[in-house]
């Protein structure tokens, strides 16, 4: 459950990075929205997957409500996938 949880968070953060960094300049620059709909409707499904693997964690590795809420916010950060990633690697020591 844990690698399925650190796995679907870098690939959220991921996709939120490309979608805020490649996709809206894109959208914005080049006058393009195109790539702002395929990468924001991926972005979301993987959103989604997230708290819903986010919520299983938390039930199946007894996380803290307040710990899970924590790594649910760093999730709305850019680059907050790899606070994420710190976090839950501090639990492992």
């Amino acid at each position: 459950m844990l690698n399925s949880f650190r796995m679907v968070s870098f690939i959220e953060g991921l996709s939120y990075l490309i979608l805020l960094f490649i996709a809206m300049p894109i959208k914005y620059i080049g006058d393009n929205p195109y790539p702002v709909k395929v990468v924001g409707m991926t972005h979301g499904i993987l959103f989604i997957l997230f708290a819903i693997v986010l919520f299983l964690a938390m039930n199946r590795l007894k996380w803290d409500k307040g710990f899970s809420f924590q790594l649910f916010v760093y999730s709305l950060i850019p680059f907050g996938a790899f606070y994420i990633e710190k976090k839950v690697k501090q639990l492992k020591n």
